[in-house]
């Protein structure tokens, strides 16, 4: 397995509802190649702090609509890049769902959680299993088709198709 880990513990990030790709990076930051640029800026107008209170591996949470806005790449990119090991929100706009398997990025979708920021998580991604350990509950995502699962676990859709040819399983 030369991807993500399928099963993670790490602390939560939590933000709210709408979080537009503009806001996850902004577009001026776009016209790079440079993983790292991105990285620094990611969600800069929505937390100034963000890139230096995140640690790799920790968790992003969010409300409704997570993502909408443009279909750019680059935001999946920056916050995996910023060391978020999984994203889950409420629900997420599909083409940053998308985009977000095709680069290695997990992203879960709980309707019902009531995360708070700070809160221990410990996600199994195969049976979408999110324990917040702070509280003692559990959440049941919406499970990720063993298609996402493997291409995630090979790093992305890039390195998937490198390796298996097609989509097979």
């Amino acid at each position: 397995m030369s991807g993500v880990q399928t099963t993670i513990k790490a602390k939560a990030h939590v933000y709210g509802d709408h979080i537009d790709t503009d806001r996850i990076i902004p577009g001026k930051y776009t016209k790079t190649l440079d993983m790292t640029t991105l990285a620094n800026h990611v969600l800069e107008d929505l937390d100034p702090n963000f890139n230096k209170i995140v640690q790799q591996g920790d968790i992003l949470v969010a409300g409704i609509n997570f993502g909408c806005g443009s279909s750019r790449e680059q935001a999946p990119l920056a916050l995996k890049k910023s060391g978020v090991s999984v994203v889950i929100a409420k629900d997420f706009a599909r083409i940053f769902f998308r985009n977000a398997i095709n680069i290695g990025l997990p992203v879960l979708e709980i309707a019902d959680h009531n995360i708070q920021k700070g809160a221990e998580l410990d996600i199994d991604l195969k049976s979408g299993i999110v324990k917040d350990l702070t509280v003692d509950v559990t959440y049941t995502a919406t499970k990720l088709p063993d298609i996402m699962i493997n291409i995630l676990s090979e790093g992305g859709l890039v390195n998937y198709l490198t390796k298996y040819g097609d989509y097979s399983l």
